[in-house]
């Protein structure tokens, strides 16, 4: 597999009052084109700073984050931006919704400057892939939680990105649903190709990826592909 984001000594220190905590210590990490990992860890280890820095969120303290080999916080603010519109889809814990725009209109906001007939016929074929086809006139307050999470997910995958994080999909669910696009993300992986990075506290999830990295107190505890094998 092709590497697709190195993560090289990666810090990232807070100040809070005149104390500074480090939420990341010593980072590194490789991520290859069509891994499907979970990053797991005791609350407040590091999980969601790593994610978000690793998506061009958040700005690091030191260290390097290289996207096939290109240092995406050597990019201007501007760039980093572009990049992020390209190459990455971000699904979160609370879906982040438009509780005023329908589904088709939520997932249409995220779309690249293009044609519309052609972002229109994108979404449909997302919404068929994602059983959704019955919902896009639907308002988010008409949806389940799982059917929520899965319009965020056709968001995330709107542009097609190279990468795919989520920082707690599940957290928001019960059981069945959870099962449901969790077992929707494995097919994201296993069929259509998608790089997919998992923040998660849960175990169960987690050991269903082909990787798990844990953390604890903002350092790798272990990383079986090792560094940046």
């Amino acid at each position: 597999m092709n590497k697709l984001l190195d993560i090289v000594s990666l810090t990232k220190r807070y100040h809070n009052g005149q104390e500074e905590v480090a939420a990341l210590s010593n980072v590194s990490l490789s991520i290859h084109e069509g891994d499907y990992c979970a990053i797991v860890g005791p609350s407040g280890a590091g999980k969601s700073t790593l994610l978000h820095i690793m998506g061009g969120l958040d700005i690091p303290t030191s260290g390097r984050v290289l996207f096939e080999s290109e240092d995406i916080y050597r990019m201007s603010d501007a760039q980093r931006a572009r990049w992020r519109n390209k190459a990455v889809g971000f699904v979160f814990q609370f879906y982040h919704l438009i509780e005023e725009l329908s589904v088709e209109e939520n997932i249409l906001l995220t779309a690249k400057c293009e044609a519309r007939k052609t972002s229109l016929k994108k979404i449909q074929e997302l919404l068929k892939y994602l059983n959704l086809e019955s919902r896009k006139n639907f308002f988010p307050s008409q949806l389940s939680g799982g059917e929520k999470q899965k319009v965020a997910i056709a968001r995330a995958l709107m542009n097609e990105p190279r990468i795919v994080f989520c920082d707690e999909p599940t957290g928001n669910l019960d059981k069945d649903s959870q099962d449901r696009v969790v077992n929707l993300l494995e097919e994201l992986n296993r069929q259509k190709r998608k790089t997919i990075v998992l923040v998660t506290h849960n175990l169960e999830l987690a050991k269903r990826a082909k990787r798990t990295i844990l953390i604890k107190s903002g350092e790798v505890v272990n990383n079986p592909h090792g560094g940046l094998a």
